[in-house]
């Protein structure tokens, strides 16, 4: 495993500058990796080309493009990146609905920069963070490589897998803590937080997802990355090199 003190990456999305400029010396000088872009396109293109962050700071309006919340559907399809919302647009109808839809919070311009970075430490402490660099692909392990944009869990070598959005925000959750079991309760509340969901559709998909893992592993290692604990949840066990 890779060394737990790397630098966390955060994405800021904001069509001013000024707010950008403003957030890259706050988030830096609090000891943060920063990524500024001016629109949400720009945020896709940057996570499909250098992986996802380990949070993104979203501004709702960014005209003439796609605003906040399309961005944060787009991303939330496929992975459980933590959200903070950071605009001036005092609708609450629109705060109720990022907050319970996308964010993991809402904070309104103008900021106190050091409340916005005690927001975001206190997301990333509650969601847990990657142990290794995230890119693309992440290296999960000395064999495997998930990348996430595309949805493909990688063998080294090169022998690859296609998962589904679903899977493939299960195995992103289950990553952030290899090795350590994620309740049952919490990996439902992280993967369908808009609907009341049971065990029995998460372990569907479980199923699928380590069926497809087992699959591309066969005649290749005797590992199996996906744990069961009955009763209390699943975790994700990295190979170890024998």
């Amino acid at each position: 495993m890779q060394d737990k003190a790397i630098p966390q990456r955060i994405l800021a999305l904001d069509d001013s500058i000024e707010t950008l400029q403003i957030l890259q010396h706050t988030l830096q000088a609090a000891g943060f990796e920063v990524v500024t872009v001016t629109s949400a396109e720009a945020g896709l293109q940057y996570i499909r080309q250098a992986g996802l962050p380990h949070l993104a700071v979203v501004d709702y309006h960014m005209p003439p493009g796609m605003d906040g919340f399309a961005f944060s559907d787009q991303v939330l399809r496929y992975s459980d990146l933590p959200l903070i919302m950071l605009t001036a647009l005092e609708d609450e109808a629109k705060i109720v609905e990022a907050i319970e839809n996308y964010a993991e919070d809402y904070v309104l311009k103008p900021f106190s920069p050091s409340e916005l970075v005690a927001r975001i430490r206190r997301v990333l402490s509650r969601v847990g963070v990657f142990p290794f660099p995230a890119g693309a692909p992440i290296q999960a392990d000395s064999q495997l490589q998930v990348h996430f944009p595309l949805r493909q869990a990688i063998l080294r070598g090169g022998k690859s897998v296609s998962l589904t959005p679903t899977e493939t925000k299960l195995l992103y959750i289950l990553l952030r803590q290899p090795g350590e079991v994620v309740t049952t309760d919490y990996l439902l509340r992280r993967m369908w937080p808009r609907e009341i969901a049971y065990d029995d559709r998460l372990h569907v998909h479980v199923h699928r997802l380590r069926s497809k893992l087992r699959k591309l592993l066969r005649h290749t290692l005797a590992h199996e990355y996906i744990i069961s604990e009955r009763g209390v949840g699943y975790l994700f066990q990295p190979y170890a090199e024998p």
